[in-house]
């Protein structure tokens, strides 16, 4: 019997950092006057502002960004510290203050309770977070946040009891300052990560977010304005401050805090294209609804690419003042600004005027509750649809409100109220789209034939587009290789790796070179997989380059466990096993129950004979994710090896039930079938394989010798 050894996954990832995950997180070894920045253009402090622009400084002073990170002290702390106490899900903190300083005491990694002192506060509404130093330059957030409304301890998870071994603990990763939110609640940070001792010596020049944040170093911007030059009328365009003149600009001075996104690097180039510096996410059904509306914490950035608000050259700043971070106006005044009257009306919103349902933002930016208490709204402005919810279960913001109403309900009064026909939304495809089926593949050319289609949805179908394996996925991804833009050819670079390099290396290699780094990395991993022999050679020095970019890229990634599979997977696949299993038990150290190193560790196993090592992690992986496919698959493929023919068919059969779109596992499960006697099912198993893929020649194979 032919079968692949244990199933493998190579995992580029994008990473989920502070504005990506859960939590806001804290340790810095400088304070307001450090000096992280040695170049001749320092930053120097708000306090320099304040003279021309004391209307931009006391609306910062009032704002989120202010308070986004200051040292523990009477006028900061919110919470209540004096000696109560809170228990929940096992746990019982006790807040005081000794000799003038905040103390919490908690359970640490061991179980046992110990005080550890309050350093910073983290916020300060709706919930207010602690933060306290522990060992190797960390700093973590406790878990008992401060509800500033309520006047109340509570958890963020209310229910779940954390481990000491997974990643969300308090004492791990996902709450860890330097990794998980330094970068977007202090002035040019530095995380300066240490991977070979696991530590830190994270730098910041200011604590919280000043104006520096935004317009960039302010030392030349002052000498400047108190020169000469100045005086004499000699004008310097942008006047040594960043650049924040055109659309583009003034939403990527916000997106980098306000998008769930990947790092790059500590080095920031200066660039237009925030994929020169970070990778945003696409509303995929990883972390968003399928229909693109938010569903984990996602918060802005990719919601409002997907809306006509950014297609007509909107920005934040139209409806936000960038300084106190306040709406410009109140209630549907803010969208008056541009909309007409009539849409204020009942005649519009079917509400009363004045009455929340009447409200604009519930209806076309519904929101969700965060970190236990923080309600944020989805900012692609999108009009309910709950013909779709019946259609497909995604959720509507008529629902939101008329909870105690079916979504047909909602459904008919929609059509009543504006007839039976919608205009058309990229959603209707999108939805499809994202199914794992074969009927996915037109809606996703759809979508990206479609002018109108925003392109963040272009990149999400070609996400999805590595999923079908047609030859007309194929030509879409490749067409998507020189689209205008970066996202949706990174996306395209990222889906090829599911096609035959010889299908695809003569239009990639050029994106080698491409102008935006985000590409150029996408681009040296999709030909890391092939030998370089087989890369044209005009783009050697192009591939050089990359690799060197990716490199890089990866080692920023390391305080991650998912970085530290990314570069084991890079040393297996440069034949260094020893390398390779040192990281992937690197990644289990940050989180042990991260499937994807369980799963590569295996098949590293396997690879050198290890079965029952291999054998030990997959079902530790289950145990973990017990609806994924792909680790029954593997596990069965395993057993198989290890002549468990009985628990190989059991196995097939179960990932088969998670996942019926897999031809290969037809493939598979039918000649495990076939060995242990079953004939007849077999037939039936690699017939309906072959219903998902009609030319797969193993599958023809397959039945051919079965049948015969």
């Amino acid at each position: 019997m032919r079968h692949k050894k244990l199933f493998y996954i190579s995992f580029f990832a994008i990473l989920l950092t502070a504005a990506s995950l859960l939590f806001q997180y804290c340790t810095p070894s400088q304070t307001r006057d450090s000096k992280a920045d040695t170049s001749s253009n320092n930053y120097i402090g708000e306090q320099s502002c304040i003279s021309c622009h004391s209307k931009e400084y006391n609306d910062w002073k009032q704002s989120d960004h202010f308070m986004s990170m200051l040292p523990a002290t009477d006028s900061t702390v919110s919470g209540d510290f004096n000696n109560a106490v809170y228990t929940a899900d096992g746990v019982t903190n006790r807040f005081f203050k000794k000799d003038g300083k905040f103390f919490i005491n908690t359970k640490d990694l061991n179980g046992n309770y110990r005080d550890f002192e309050v350093s910073y506060i983290f916020g300060y509404k709706p919930l207010q977070q602690y933060l306290v130093k522990t060992e190797k330059g960390k700093m973590q957030a406790t878990r008992a946040s401060w509800d500033v409304n309520k006047k109340r301890w509570f958890h963020q998870y209310a229910g779940q009891k954390i481990e000491t071994k997974d990643w969300l603990h308090w004492l791990k990763g996902g709450q860890n300052w330097n990794t998980m939110c330094a970068r977007c609640h202090s002035t040019n940070l530095q995380k300066n990560y240490f991977p070979e001792a696991d530590s830190f010596h994270t730098t910041y020049n200011i604590v919280n977010l000043n104006c520096e944040s935004c317009h960039g170093p302010a030392e030349k911007h002052v000498a400047y304005i108190n020169g000469d030059e100045y005086k004499k009328g000699n004008k310097v365009a942008g006047s040594f401050l960043k650049k924040i003149d055109n659309n583009t600009d003034r939403i990527n001075t916000c997106a980098p805090c306000h998008a769930r996104r990947g790092e790059i690097s500590d080095k920031e180039i200066p660039s237009e294209e925030i994929m020169d510096n970070y990778i945003p996410e696409i509303p995929s059904t990883e972390n968003f609804y399928a229909d693109g509306q938010m569903n984990d914490e996602d918060y802005n950035y990719t919601s409002f690419l997907q809306s006509k608000m950014y297609r007509h050259n909107v920005t934040c700043m139209n409806c936000h003042n960038p300084h106190s971070v306040k709406t410009v106006l109140t209630g549907n005044l803010v969208c008056l600004q541009c909309h007409e009257k009539k849409y204020d009306e009942f005649t519009h919103t079917f509400h009363a005027t004045g009455t929340t349902g009447a409200s604009c933002v519930n209806c076309h930016m519904p929101g969700k509750l965060y970190m236990g208490n923080d309600f944020r709204h989805d900012h692609s402005f999108r009009v309910p649809r709950p013909d779709l919810s019946v259609k497909y279960g995604t959720p509507n913001a008529c629902n939101n409100c008329h909870t105690d109403k079916t979504v047909i309900w909602a459904a008919n009064i929609i059509a009543q109220k504006s007839g039976n026909s919608r205009k058309y939304h990229f959603s209707e495809d999108l939805i499809p789209g994202s199914m794992n089926n074969a009927e996915a593949g037109p809606h996703l050319h759809k979508l990206l034939q479609d002018t109108a289609v925003p392109n963040i949805i272009k990149a999400t179908a070609a996400y999805y587009l590595q999923r079908q394996g047609t030859a007309t996925a194929l030509q879409d991804l490749l067409t998507c290789l020189e689209h205008k833009d970066a996202q949706v050819r990174y996306r395209a670079l990222r889906s090829l790796a599911s096609f035959p390099s010889d299908q695809w290396s003569i239009k990639a290699a050029p994106l080698l070179s491409d102008k935006v780094r985000a590409v150029r990395i996408a681009a040296a991993s999709l030909f890391a997989e092939i030998p370089e022999n087989q890369i044209p050679t005009q783009f050697k020095n192009a591939l050089d380059y990359a690799k060197s970019e990716r490199l890089a890229f990866m080692n920023y990634q390391l305080d991650f466990p998912i970085g530290n599979v990314m570069v084991a997977d890079e040393f297996r696949r440069n034949k260094d096993d020893i390398s390779a299993e040192k990281y992937y038990k690197r990644a289990l150290a940050k989180d042990s129950l991260l499937t994807i190193a369980q799963l590569n560790l295996a098949s590293l196993y396997n690879s050198t004979g290890k079965n029952d090592e291999a054998l030990n992690l997959l079902n530790m992986a289950i145990k973990v994710e017990p609806r994924s496919s792909h680790l029954y698959y593997s596990l069965a493929l395993l057993q198989a090896e290890m002549n468990d023919y009985n628990s190989a068919v059991n196995n097939f059969a179960k990932a088969i039930e998670l996942d019926k779109s897999n031809p290969r596992l037809y493939y598979n499960y039918g000649l495990m079938l076939n060995k242990t006697g079953n004939k007849k099912q077999a037939v039936v198993i690699l017939r309906q394989g072959l219903k998902l893929s009609p030319q797969d020649a193993d599958l023809l194979n397959a039945l051919k010798h079965v049948v015969n």
